[in-house]
């Protein structure tokens, strides 16, 4: 999704990248009873329309916080979980219009650098 495309007008991205964070997560076996939590890279976009009040400056330290959070939780089977949570804290400002989340396992195969998901989401008017 270009975010050119939902804001004609243009917009400023506050943007968290390459949070790095351990957690027990998985669905798989050995993911559940390992001894180690997963290794996550964690990325947050938040998108403000230009010209949006307060103009485009978002905290993400909210962001940060709730990452760093994570390390010690209980297990979590998805990482859909994980990314709505991020979604909420990033939608917490209102002028937030539209957010992005990518959340990956960067040492879950060994032929991969990682495998996670990202989700796009507007804000529901």
């Amino acid at each position: 999704m270009d975010p050119m495309s939902l804001f004609p007008g243009g917009y400023v991205c506050s943007r968290v990248l390459g949070m790095e964070t351990e957690v027990a997560i998985g669905l798989h076996p050995w993911e559940r009873h390992h001894e180690r939590p997963n290794r996550l890279s964690v990325d947050a976009e938040m998108f403000v329309p230009e010209g949006a009040a307060g103009g485009g400056i978002v905290d993400y330290d909210g962001v940060r916080d709730l990452v760093r959070g994570w390390r010690g939780r209980p297990h979590v089977e998805v990482l859909e979980t994980l990314a709505e949570e991020l979604l909420a804290e990033c939608f917490r400002d209102a002028r937030v219009a539209a957010a992005r989340v990518r959340i990956t396992k960067t040492q879950i195969f060994p032929e991969a650098r990682g495998a996670g998901i990202e989700v796009f989401r507007r804000r529901k008017a």
